[in-house]
Formats: C-alpha cells, structure tokens, sequence
C-alpha cells in the first residue's frame, strides 16, 4: 500500500514538473524566431499557410472595398537594362517595362527561387527575362547616405524620413490584404503592430526635425517585419496586380473626391453668409422704421451731372457694394468729383440703401437705384434669361446682364466707370478719364497673353461650330476682361449696341452659341470695339487663383476677386483676403452684432 502511494507521488510530481517546465521551453523557442532577420524555422513554420492556401486567387479590388472596377492594362516588370542614371520606364505597344538602376556601382543579382503553381514566370524571346521577385519590387535595397542627400537635395525635400516612415506603412497595409480573412498568424500580428506604432509616432508631423526618437526607433523592427513578409509572400505576379488594383482604386476614389470637394465649393459660393444675411435683415428693418423723408440721399443734383466722375456697380450685396465705394473714395485725390452709382434689386434696395444712409460719404456722392423699378429693360427679360440653361443663379441674374443696357439707365452721362462688386481700388483713377477712346467704346485689360493667370479663348466659351458665329467672328479674337471698365455711352448710342446685344441674345436662346454668362456675349457685343488698357490697370484671378504675384497686387490700380473664392466667404484665398477686410468697417455696430468679423 506504501509502496503504492510512494508511486503515484512520484507520477504526480513529474507531470506537475513538466507541465511548469513545458511552456518555458516552447516559450524560449519562440523567442529565438524572432530576431532582427528572422530564423529559417520561423520562416518556415510561417510560410505553412501560403501552402494550406494553394492557387490563392486574390481579389483586390475586394480587398480594398472598391466594386465593379475596371482592371488596369498588366505592365511586366523586367530585370534588364540596368544603368546608373536611375529606374528608367520603357513602353511600346504591347509592353511597358521598368529598369532599375545599380546599387553602388554593381549590377542587383535576383535570386532564383522555386514558386507555387500560382506563380507564373514570363519568359522573353531570349527565354531570360523574369518577373521580379516582391522583395526587389516593393523591399529595394537601401540608398546610401550619399545618395540620400543627393535626392533631397534635388527634391528640395525637408521631410525624407517621414516619407520613408509612410512608404513603410503603405507595404505593410499591402501584405496584410495577401493574408487570408481572419487570418492571426505571428507575421499579421506583427505587421499589424508594427504599423499601428509607426502610424502613432507619425500622427500629424510633416517634418523630420519634429519627428521623436521613439518613432525612428521603430523603423528597424518595421523593416525586419516587411523582410519577413517578403520572404512568405512572394508571388510576385500576385502582388504586382495587388498594387497596380489599389493604385487604380485610389485614383478613382481620389477623382472622386475632387469632384464632391468641386461642387461643394460652387454650391458655397451660390449661398449667402449668415452673418450677411442677419445684417441685410437688420438694415432693411430699420430703413422701413424711417420716415419717408429721411430716406433721401444728399448730393442729388450731381446724378446727372456730365463734369463729374460717374462709377457704377451693379450689386446684390451690401458689404461688396461697400467695400468698392469707399475703397474707390479713399483712393482718390479729388473725391468731390465722385458720383457713385449703386445698381440693385428691389429685395436688396432697402438693406443697401440704409446702409449709405448710415455711412454718407462726406464729400462723394452716392445714388442707389432699384433696377426693378425701372423701364428700360424688357418686361419679360427674367423669362429670357432662364433660358440661358444655366442652373448658377449668378450667369441668369438681371443685375448681371444689366450692364448692357447701361446708355438707357444713366441717359444724360457721357462717359462712366463700370465696375463689379467683387473689386477694390487701390490707386486714384481719375487718369482714367483722360484716355483718348479712340472711336472705341468700351477701355478694357486683355486676358489673351500667353503664361497669363487671366488667360481666356474665344473658342473655349462661344461655339465657333456654328456657322453663323464662324462666318462672324475670329477664334484668334484677343479676349478682355469686366472688372474695371472706361465705358464711351455717347459712341454706345452712335453704334446701337443695346440692339445688337438684344439681337445676339435673342439667337443664343434659340440653339447654343455661348457659354451662360454676360462675358461671352460681352466679347461679341463689343466685338472690335475694345481699346486694350495697360494691364495695371486691371489685376484679374484673386478669386480663382493662389499664385498671384504680391508685386503685380501691389502695383495695380484696380484689383478683382474674380472667380467663385470671394474674399468675403469662407473659401476665399485667405492670403488675398487682407486687401479687401482693410476696407470693412468691422468696428460697425451692426457687423458686431451678426458676428462678422475679419
């Protein structure tokens, strides 16, 4: 019974032992796999499940979550033609290949290695070329520090170490879509926590110098993961469509993308700001609390008067239309001399008019008018311009095709500036009216000089297809601007152009001979009767384009907001903004009071 008992001790002994000393053992075996290279056994007992997944069909456009994608044409990638002037592209008609060049000096030698039957290999004529392996595609082997900085050096790049840090990121995301659904093997564990490290240490930097220690540190471990992974996938065929499939997916998500990010951007400048919409609401309840008699603006007897400088502005927004006059007034050395006339509908006529009310220049004259009010436009002209086909609301408004009828709206001026309500005046003008016109009736700034931002054709916005327009007009017609206009009423009214504009019009909403808009018919309205003025008269694309020169701005007298990044919205160009808030009096009660600030 003793002898028994002594026994079944023992035993129990020896599996208490093996089961404490069992997991250590294991345990330290799988430690020594995981090295800065990897062991052979790893690697191995790793590679089991490309096997257990023979003939693996990758689907990559499910992968990455893109359906019914059109596949990219197949580009073989090919080991010849190595040479010390860098990887160089090669095409013809059935193929493109890709030459790399040599590292230090020595041509790369690619190992040969036995591939599954998912594997293909592309022989040429010579029976040679090969598909490179995953390794020299996606792992090259590393640039020298000479090289290095030579490539910064031309790139002018200041954030190397960051690039290479999301390069690394991206291989990893790519291997990972070569594993298979729920797979939790060791590599797909690492890699996964390799890449959540790197991305957490990069987070928002866009600087090497901001980079930290740590996240340097944690390239290397990042590098032996993607070496293993190289090594377990490497079907190349297999991974050269993974990429060129994401590639193809990522351009069209990005298309994507840019169109939605296009609309947005023409619906916000359709829309009214808050803040302008509460002080347009502000001011019209308080232009109804007056008394009719208060109503009136001073200086009337200089409307009509023809000594005096007449600017017009047609314009649906009260701090647009306030910002052209008093930056024209400030401007100008004889500011009695200014006559401004201020164009609106009869929805915006009381806003705009308190307005000036409230803010009377003290030496010009300010005249606002209701363009509804008046007689000299067809009864039926809003019908007519819905017709255009335009569904921006701007191209089919009365305010914006006005401007043409202007000898009937002001008929006892001679001579008149117009102006759009998206401009500022940054010099005196009143050399302007000293310009011998020539026999022209309309002084204009050309936009048809090549390697200019302002740059427009007659043939990208009228349609030189119909033969009415061809027979009638040239292509090769300098095209100019509205913006800052010098406008001749008494050689208008000589020359009938308000007909020909009714005329031309009249055709446009029969079959389609222009873009919407008041430019294109403007072109051919005023077809050979432009006189070109000195471009610093006139600084165009301050709503449209980010690379104006800051000298050009400076210099000119006139500069325009033109296109839909208006400086009073929030998409306008935040650099350009400065030159129009300088003439917004923020200090105003009632912009305080609707949060309007610069």
């Amino acid at each position: 019974m003793k002898q028994t008992r002594r026994w079944q001790r023992i035993l129990l002994i020896s599996l208490l032992s093996i089961s404490f000393f069992a997991p250590l053992i294991l345990l330290s075996n799988r430690l020594q796999s995981i090295t800065p290279v990897g062991g052979r056994e790893s690697i191995e007992e790793l590679s089991n499940f490309r096997y257990r997944t023979r003939d693996l069909r990758l689907n990559a456009i499910e992968h990455v979550g893109g359906e019914g994608l059109k596949g990219p044409r197949l580009i073989l990638f090919k080991d010849e033609g190595f040479n010390d002037s860098g990887a160089v592209i090669q095409s013809n008609e059935n193929e493109k290949t890709v030459d790399f060049p040599k590292n230090n000096g020595i041509n790369l030698k690619y190992r040969e290695e036995e591939v599954t039957d998912s594997q293909q290999t592309t022989e040429s004529s010579d029976g040679k070329d090969q598909f490179l392996t995953v390794n020299q595609l996606v792992n090259k082997p590393p640039l020298s520090k000479f090289e290095k900085n030579t490539k910064a050096q031309r790139d002018g790049a200041t954030d190397v170490k960051i690039k290479e840090i999301r390069d690394k990121i991206i291989q990893a995301k790519a291997y990972l879509n070569f594993a298979p659904s729920g797979s939790n093997s060791q590599i797909v564990r690492e890699l996964r926590t390799r890449m959540r490290d790197l991305e957490r240490a990069v987070s928002d930097v866009t600087k090497d110098k901001d980079l930290s220690k740590g996240a340097l540190r944690r390239l290397k471990p990042m590098e032996a993961a993607l070496f293993k992974a190289s090594r377990v996938f490497n079907n190349c065929p297999a991974m050269a469509t993974k990429l060129r499939a994401m590639n193809y997916n990522t351009e069209e998500l990005v298309q994507a993308q840019k169109n939605q990010a296009a609309f947005l951007m023409h619906l916000a400048a359709r829309t009214t700001p808050k803040g302008q919409h509460c002080l347009s609401m502000r001011l019209t309840s308080e232009y109804f609390s007056l008394d009719p008699d208060k109503r009136q603006m001073p200086n009337q007897e200089n409307y009509n008067d023809p000594s005096l400088n007449h600017y017009v502005v047609f314009s649906d927004n009260v701090l647009a239309s306030a910002v052209v006059v008093n930056s024209t007034i400030s401007s100008s050395k004889d500011p009695e001399k200014i006559v401004f006339h201020v164009v609106t509908d009869s929805l915006n006529y009381p806003s705009i008019s308190m307005w000036f009310l409230l803010n009377i220049p003290s030496t010009a004259t300010i005249q606002i008018q209701n363009i509804d009010d008046m007689t000299v436009l067809p009864s039926d002209f809003d019908q007519l311009l819905m017709k255009q086909n335009s569904n921006d609301p701007r191209f089919v408004s009365t305010l914006n095709h006005a401007r043409f009828y202007l000898p009937d709206i002001f008929p006892g001026l001679k001579k008149v500036v117009l102006f759009d309500h998206d401009v500022v005046v940054q010099r005196d003008l009143s050399r302007l009216w000293s310009i011998d016109m020539k026999g022209k009736v309309v002084g204009a700034v050309e936009t048809c000089q090549e390697g200019e931002a302002s740059l427009h054709s007659m043939s990208t916005f009228i349609n030189f297809s119909d033969s009415w327009v061809a027979g009638k007009f040239s292509p090769k017609a300098c095209t100019w601007a509205f913006g800052m206009n010098l406008v001749d009423l008494e050689e208008w009214r000589r020359r009938k152009l308000t007909s020909t504009y009714i005329k031309y019009f009249n055709l446009g909403t029969k079959r389609p001979l222009w873009k919407a808009g008041s430019l294109p018919i403007g072109w051919l309205t005023f077809y050979r009767q432009t006189l070109p003025l000195d471009k610093r008269w006139h600084v165009m694309g301050l709503g449209r384009e980010s690379d104006i020169k800051t000298v050009d701005i400076e210099e000119a007298a006139v500069i325009h907001y033109d296109g839909i990044m208006k400086p009073w919205l929030d998409i306008g160009i935040d650099k350009y903004k400065r030159y129009w808030n300088v003439h917004v009096p923020y200090y105003h009660s009632y912009l305080q009071q609707c949060n309007i600030h610069a």
